[in-house]
Formats: C-alpha cells, sequence, structure tokens
C-alpha cells in the first residue's frame, strides 16, 4: 500500500509471476495508491471503499460479481492487452464500471510475433538449433529442409489490428494473403497488403500453405479449428496460432500432427498454459511452441502500462476513456 492520498487501485500483486510488471511499480505509484489483493482480501472493510479502479495485468486480479459488489467506488477496470475473454462485460456494466483496453500496444509486437513463429516453424528452426547443439552430432544432413515461406499463400483467420499488420509483413515476403474475417476490409486496405477476402473459411483453408489465427476468443470461435477444418487443410500446411489456446482443438490438433494431416504447427497460446508437463503435444518434434509471448516486448509493456495509466486517469476526472471498450 503506498500513498493513501492517491486514488486507491487494485493490483494482483507487485512481485512474483503473477504480480504487475516490477519495472513500473515506481511509475504506478506516482498516481495510485496500489493496492494488491491479498491487501484487500484481509481487510475489505478497509480497502473496498478506497479502491477506484482495477489494473489488470496477465488476466489478473479475476473479476467476478463478488469482488464488483465489494468494490463501491469502484468506476473502471483497465485491462492489459486486447483480448478481452477473461471479463464478463455485461456483468460490469451492470455495475455501471467502465473497461478499457491497449489495443494499439499490442498489435506490432504480436503481429512481429506470428512472423516469427511462421518463420521458425516453416524452417524448422528449434529442430535445427536441437541438432545443431546436440552433443552426440557429427554432420549435418543434406536432406535437412523446410518449406519456402517467399510466394507461398498466408491465409489469416482474424483481420483486425494485428492481422493487417501481420499481412503487411507478409507483403514483404512476397506471400499471397488470403483472409477471412467477420467483416470485409475496405478495397484500398486490401490493396495495400495485397490480400484476398475469402467469404468461406473452408475456401481459405484449402488454399493456404501457411493458417494463421489472430481472431478473438468468443463463444463463436472457441475450437474454431478442429478436426474437420484441419482435414480440409494441405498435408504440407502449417498452422500458427496467436489468439488464444481454445481457438484451437488441442486433441485434434495432436492427431493431425502425428498422423500427418498437416505438416507442422506453432502456437504462442495453448489450453491451459503452460500445458501439464507430461502434455502428448510437448513431445512431438514437428510443432513450435512459445510461452504466450505475443505483447512481450519492454517497449510494448511499457507502452501497456502507460495507456492503462491514461485511461484510469481519464476515467476518474470524468473525461472521455482512451481505448473504452463498449459494449456491442
Amino acid at each position: 500500500m503506498g500513498d493513501q492520498d492517491l486514488p486507491g487501485v487494485l493490483v494482483s500483486g507487485l512481485e512474483g509471476s503473477y504480480g504487475i510488471c516490477e519495472d513500473h511499480v515506481g511509475d504506478l505509484q506516482k498516481h495510485f495508491n496500489l493496492i494488491t489483493l491479498q491487501e484487500f482480501l484481509e481487510n475489505k472493510t478497509q480497502f473496498g471503499p478506497k479502491i477506484q479502479a482495477v489494473y489488470i495485468w496477465g488476466g489478473r486480479p479475476a473479476i467476478d460479481q463478488e469482488l464488483l459488489g465489494s468494490l463501491p467506488s469502484l468506476k473502471i477496470i483497465a485491462s492489459a492487452g486486447v483480448g478481452l475473454d477473461h471479463l464478463d462485460l455485461k456483468l460490469i456494466a451492470n455495475f455501471g464500471v467502465k473497461v478499457a483496453n491497449t489495443p494499439q500496444a499490442v498489435s506490432n509486437p504480436t503481429a512481429d510475433m506470428g512472423m516469427a513463429l511462421l518463420l521458425a516453424a516453416a524452417r524448422r528452426v528449434v529442430e535445427g538449433h536441437m541438432l545443431a547443439s546436440a552433443p552426440d552430432t557429427e554432420t549435418f544432413s543434406t536432406n535437412w529442409v523446410g518449406q519456402e515461406v517467399t510466394g507461398a499463400t498466408l491465409g489469416l483467420i482474424g483481420m483486425g489490428s494485428i492481422g493487417y499488420k501481420i499481412a503487411q509483413r507478409a507483403k514483404a515476403f512476397e506471400m499471397k494473403v488470403l483472409y477471412h474475417n467477420r467483416r470485409r476490409r475496405k478495397l484500398e486496405e486490401e490493396e495495400a497488403v495485397g490480400a484476398t477476402y475469402c467469404e468461406s473459411l473452408d475456401d481459405l483453408l484449402q488454399r493456404s500453405d501457411f493458417v494463421l489465427l489472430a481472431v478473438s476468443l468468443t463463444p463463436q470461435t472457441q475450437r474454431l479449428i478442429g478436426k474437420r477444418e484441419l482435414s480440409l487443410m494441405k498435408p504440407t500446411a502449417i498452422l500458427i496460432n496467436i489468439g488464444r489456446g481454445l481457438l484451437v482443438d488441442q486433441d485434434a490438433l495432436m492427431e493431425a500432427l502425428q498422423t500427418g494431416v498437416i505438416k507442422g504447427a506453432a502456437l504462442d497460446v495453448t489450453y491451459p498454459e503452460p500445458l501439464p508437463r507430461d502434455h502428448p503435444l510437448l513431445k512431438l518434434s514437428n510443432i513450435v511452441l512459445t510461452p504466450h509471448l505475443g505483447s512481450a516486448t519492454h517497449q510494448a509493456r511499457r507502452q501497456m502500462m502507460e495507456n492503462l495509466v491514461q485511461s484510469i486517469l481519464a476515467s476518474l476526472n470524468g473525461l472521455p476513456v482512451p481505448n473504452e471498450v463498449l459494449l456491442k
């Protein structure tokens, strides 16, 4: 707990794996009295009325009806990142509380991560590293090959800000870009990145050498890619997921990778995170796994923090909230 004259903001913690970014604590304490979840739970009567905002980092603290009911002065929930699947927006709105996130801060680093995973899977970078560094390696086989990226067809599922930035990067690789989205982009936006709209997801899956998921998790998109969808992909195709783990039926993916239905996969997200250490996906050689690194750069994390501070201060001062999330 910091300066009690400053507005109270609930955070998951100030250190450790489940806390906020430790490098940001000093900056946040210039504006807010940071109250940890543990402090609040130990004395709800004292801290509940003081908390005017909740600062969510890494999906924590979790927001539920009990917590909302314990915070009578709450004005805003500010959540780092762009995903909102951890928040019940209707429930929050029923308490008269606003929500803000940080979409601009995450777009570029997440798009970079998508391309990094695509390249790593295509050129078998992780397998290559293991071969090159293995103590028993004596020669490098001339038959070690991967997939060509330049000139290949990329199928983007999701063409929001992240998807569009991936398309920009793919253009530099001279890739043919197909995309499937709830709403078609403007013609000039398509032409700028050389993207072709596919109204049918099946059509995109059948035509793509790489299929990349950059879509939000909703009830409609949960397990969007299952056994049937994987069977439509080319046997040489690679699936990349930078959205949410539940977009993909992991059991179906595991079977597809084991039986050659598709060539490989690269996942920055899984369900759960991390996977249990005995999970079969961890034993496959034709998959690249990273620990949800999409926006994990120093620059992006600082911008996220600054954006959250701006949104909270605006809300507390009765001003329009930057990046406010509105119920659709």
